[in-house]
């Protein structure tokens, strides 16, 4: 059904950070977006009129996650990278069933709605069952199958089965396009060169995404170092880039590999928080983005951050990007914003979300204005505005949540799935794995 959103704020998160006072969003009957601007300039329209108290903005894009891994959540705490998923992750996911990916998807999709992130590019295995997940709560998912060698997986046949499954349903699929497949080669130390080359080739074949672990600490990657100078050299050498890329981590990354990341349109996801919790390292965001490297931020998985708070995850961009060049104009408030809507999208080499422009998707956030935060209200000036939603507001302020168009938030809560239930069938999942 079509809709008009009115609200105080809209923040279409243009390249500007334009910032809308009294301005609407029509919504047409297929979720998409057809007009946003300023009230006065809107054109006529019969469509039913909600009108909003505090401010709208695109839905966040989290552009690396592992969000089934809801129910392995404090588990390894205190072990470097390696460590954590040799001797307690990898041991738990080998007990986990199809059933329980798409209880902890579920979790982690409820979860990562109710803090106004309605896209994630999701790595796991049991595809089908993430993909599921997404579509019950009525989230956006971008998928990539996980393509490893060893643990008792053939990476061909994972391979294979991702092929068919995109030949067979499409990239993208379900209402809305909510489900987006692609290939998620875990990393250049989990597969043979080989295997790198396959994947990269099957990718273009069908146009699309690679998701891929990348120079994420400074252990796992030594014998590929060695071997070929850097881990983003490996990947060009093996035919891996040249379509759509997107590179999670990229911590440990030289001057030369990011330029090879420009040069290819390698998108990268930043994940400050698991970065600091496992100690991996700072990525180098201010290079990356000088350099034009699309960067957007991600979560990572709920067990190495340990939870799906993309808002949290903005904030620490922006401050490490501040600390590491000691540089406090190193990234502002609108800059920070941009990395988790419009830049994200960007890195996730996608034009129909992360903004608020005719054509995208309707996936849209209403922060509400009954909060500490914004005691002095609306009338402030636009800077004071963006720095006290970034800097301040976070993912308690999110009210309402819409995905193409259709409300899946309301009020804080999810209207599709019962947020209690599911945790405490994910809770199950994990007293059960504990065990």
């Amino acid at each position: 059904m079509s809709l008009r959103l009115r609200a105080p704020i809209v923040l279409p998160c243009d390249a500007a950070c334009s910032v809308l006072r009294d301005a609407v969003v029509d919504i047409d009957d297929s979720g998409r977006i057809v007009h946003c601007g300023p009230f006065v300039d809107a054109p006529a329209s019969d469509a039913p009129v909600r009108e909003l108290t505090g401010i709208l903005l695109p839905g966040l894009v989290n552009t690396h996650a592992h969000s089934p891994m809801t129910v392995l959540r404090g588990m390894g705490d205190n072990l470097p990278l390696i460590r954590w998923l040799t001797e307690a992750i990898w041991p738990a996911e080998g007990k986990m069933t199809r059933q329980d990916v798409h209880d902890g998807m579920v979790l982690g999709s409820i979860e990562m709605l109710r803090a106004g992130v309605t896209t994630s590019a999701e790595m796991y295995f049991h595809g089908e069952e993430v993909a599921q997940a997404a579509l019950d709560t009525g989230a956006r998912v971008v998928l990539a199958p996980a393509i490893l060698d060893g643990l008792g997986m053939d990476w061909r046949k994972m391979l294979a089965d991702i092929s068919a499954w995109i030949d067979a349903d499409g990239v993208r699929f379900g209402p809305g396009e909510r489900v987006e497949l692609g290939y998620g080669p875990h990393s250049a130390y989990t597969l043979p060169p080989s295997a790198l080359t396959e994947v990269g080739a099957a990718a273009r074949e069908r146009g699309a995404l690679i998701q891929i672990h990348v120079a994420e600490s400074t252990q796992e990657d030594e014998v590929q170092r060695a071997n070929h100078g850097s881990v983003p050299a490996l990947l060009a050498s093996s035919g891996l880039l040249g379509g759509r890329v997107l590179a999670a981590h990229a911590v440990h990354l030289s001057d030369e590999d990011i330029a090879l990341f420009a040069t290819n349109r390698v998108g990268v996801a930043h994940c400050p928080g698991s970065n600091m919790k496992l100690a991996s390292g700072i990525a180098r965001l201010r290079d990356l983005r000088a350099a034009q490297v699309p960067v957007g931020v991600g979560t990572d998985g709920p067990a190495s951050n340990d939870d799906l708070d993309l808002w949290e995850d903005v904030r620490l961009a922006a401050m490490l990007s501040r600390v590491s060049t000691m540089d406090s104009t190193a990234m502002g408030a609108a800059d920070a914003l941009l990395l988790a809507t419009r830049c994200g999208a960007e890195a996730l080499h996608r034009d129909d979300i992360g903004a608020l422009e005719p054509g995208r998707w309707a996936d849209l956030v209403h922060v509400g204005l009954d909060d500490p935060v914004f005691s002095a209200g609306l009338d402030v000036p636009d800077t004071h505005l963006l720095a006290n939603l970034v800097w301040a507001a976070g993912s308690r302020t999110v009210r309402d949540v819409w995905v193409a168009g259709e409300q899946v938030v309301a009020d804080g809560e999810t209207t599709r799935v019962d947020r209690r239930e599911a945790q405490a069938t994910a809770g199950k999942v994990t007293k059960r794995l504990l065990g």
